[in-house]
Order: structure tokens, then sequence, then C-alpha cells
């Protein structure tokens, strides 16, 4: 394999655990929002934000993991 297409494989799965941080911005952007516009749900809508982001920042793990794993698995293969 291709050294090459090791370093890209492992930009693209960087570049995807960056657009968790969008998406962890996004869920605490509308939750509080939901909070301002209805107080009394405040306590269900925390704790589901706070579901939504632990969900969303294991994705951005995973990838953190995938692209480690692409470059010294098979990134020593393909040297």
């Amino acid at each position: 394999m291709n050294l090459g297409l090791c370093a890209i494989g492992a930009a693209i799965c960087v570049a995807f655990g960056c657009l968790s941080a969008i998406g962890e911005s996004w869920i605490c952007c509308h939750a509080i929002d939901g909070m301002v516009r209805n107080p009394e749900m405040q306590p269900k809508l925390q704790s589901t934000m706070i579901v939504a982001v632990a969900l969303d920042e294991s994705t951005a793990i995973y990838c953190l993991v995938t692209a480690i794993l692409i470059i010294f698995i098979l990134g020593s293969k393909a040297a």
C-alpha cells in the first residue's frame, strides 16, 4: 500500500474528527436556545444535551483512533 494513501486516509479521519467539534457547538447552541425559550424544560434539555455531546465526542475519539491506526499499522507496512 502506498504511504501517500495512508496519509490521505489519516487526514480524512482527522477532518471528520474536527467536524465533530462543529456538531458539538451546534448541539449546545440549540439546547441553550431551547432553555432560554422554555426555562421549565431546562433539566430535560440539559440531560439530553449531555448525552448528545458525549455521543458526538465519542465519534471524534473513534476518528482519532482510526487515524492513529492508519498511520502506525498501515503506514509501517507501506514503508
